[in-house]
């Protein structure tokens, strides 16, 4: 498919990009015309294609979004330990790091453009598909700002597009209060469940209902509102639309299948749609990143083969094989990045029923974490009442299940262990941890730009 561009001039937080929106045939647009910033959208297919460029910002995510997460905790390191990149290993962040910058950008251009999508339904006559890409922008928006307050903490909430002229432009500079940001997520995405239809009714690769509420469920996990991702979880796990596949290796090697909840996509050898993080982790090269921690290799259980198999490169043990591009030109893969699949339902499902607590004998949650243990032929607790869930043994199946798939970091933070799991294993590497790394740096440059309206996060 020949790619589409929208131009846009964003004038707040450092927020510049060129929209170029293209993607796998599930999720495709015809080509349209360039829209300029003092531009209105005129008619449905032009809302269409900036609801598609959405999907556009969203790839840029997960091409630093691994170094704030997996990097920053126990499971994976640089190859060399230099410069930004080394930074996270050893908790020394600066607020001039690339990957920090970039990343704060990345996210808030995706609320840029559900900002301006949002801005733009009223030209849409068609009923139901307004109320689709409503969703969808909600989604996205919701997805970013999460994204972001887990990073950063209290950052500043865009609720709508603003621009330079704007009276109350300096008001979105200063930073809101993350529980602030934690209910506005919750808000967009209570919209978007209602709003988005179910997979099967939208073309793959597009938010649905079901990633709405899968990350809802996720969010209400870290307000430590269980009741309510219980609630979710369970209809997910109840939802004909979504089945784990037997063999662990297709979650990643066959793609949009009955697992993934919601993907970014890319694909394999286009300059405008591939990616680079699959050459990055899985291929030893001399300064690639996001390498294999020995703390994580020995965490995996020596019955644990089948994961095994697919956590490690068998041509490079220190790499992760979850993620082995088959492109042509393996700069430019076409992995997809998951964000939200089945088997993390199961696992919140369990979360949710132990609702904080250091153990549970509740069968339905004791199922669950089975469920995915069985699947790759692990041992399992007992379902007949004499069984316990440890959060400890939790959070281990989450730690292997879910490796390298960004979720480690905020997984220990939620479950109030980061400090100490972190502390030790900074100290095994002749590092610290402290408090403060908990968050990220606010990007200097951003701070810049406000004027100094951002105030940059302690101990930094």
């Amino acid at each position: 498919m020949k790619p589409m561009r929208i131009k846009n001039r964003i004038a707040v937080l450092a927020l510049v990009s060129v929209l170029c929106a293209c993607s796998k045939d599930d999720l495709s647009l015809k080509p349209i015309s360039s829209i300029g910033d003092n531009a209105f959208y005129q008619d449905e297919d032009q809302v269409k294609g900036a609801v598609i460029a959405i999907y556009d910002g969203l790839q840029e995510i997960p091409k630093t979004e691994f170094a704030l997460t997996e990097m920053r905790s126990d499971n994976t390191r640089s190859r060399i330990g230099q410069g930004d990149i080394g930074e996270f290993e050893i908790y020394r962040i600066l607020p001039t790091n690339f990957y920090v910058g970039q990343n704060w950008k990345d996210n808030y251009n995706v609320i840029f453009r559900a900002n301006r999508v949002l801005g733009a339904l009223d030209v849409v006559e068609n009923g139901d598909l307004k109320a689709q890409f409503e969703g969808e922008a909600k989604f996205a928006r919701a997805l970013a700002h999460f994204n972001l307050a887990n990073a950063f903490g209290d950052v500043p909430i865009l609720d709508k597009e603003v621009g330079l002229t704007d009276e109350d432009f300096s008001d979105y500079l200063v930073r809101d209060a993350v529980t602030e940001v934690m209910s506005f997520v919750v808000g967009d995405l209570q919209d978007a469940m209602e709003l988005l239809p179910e997979r099967g009714a939208i073309e793959e690769g597009r938010a649905t209902k079901g990633a709405a509420m899968a990350l809802l469920a996720k969010v209400y996990l870290t307000q430590g509102n269980y009741a309510s991702a219980q609630t979710l979880t369970s209809q997910l796990l109840a939802d004909s639309n979504y089945a784990l596949v037997e063999e662990y290796g297709d979650v990643f090697y066959s793609e949009l299948n009955s697992e993934i909840i919601f993907a970014i996509l890319y694909i394999d050898d286009d300059s405008s749609e591939g990616q680079n993080f699959a050459f990055e982790f899985t291929l030893a090269c001399g300064t690639c990143y996001n390498f294999l921690e020995d703390n994580f290799a020995s965490a995996v259980e020596p019955e644990d083969t089948e994961r095994a198999a697919v956590l490690f490169n068998d041509s490079d043990d220190e790499t992760i094989g979850k993620y082995l591009p088959t492109s042509s030109n393996i700069r430019l893969a076409g992995n997809d990045w998951i964000v939200l699949r089945l088997a993390d339902v199961y696992l919140m499902h369990a979360e949710a029923i132990m609702s904080g607590g250091d153990s549970t004998n509740d069968i339905e949650a004791i199922g669950a974490y089975n469920a995915i243990r069985a699947r790759v032929g692990l041992s399992t607790l007992p379902e007949d009442g004499t069984g316990t869930l440890t959060k400890e043994a939790l959070l281990h199946e989450r730690r292997i299940e879910l490796a390298f798939e960004n979720h480690r970091f905020y997984d220990l933070v939620r479950f109030g262990v980061a400090q100490d799991v972190l502390t030790a294993h900074a100290t095994s590497e002749n590092n610290s941890f402290s408090e403060t790394d908990l968050l990220n740096p606010i990007p200097q440059a951003e701070i810049n730009v406000s004027g100094g309206l951002l105030e940059q996060n302690p101990g930094y």
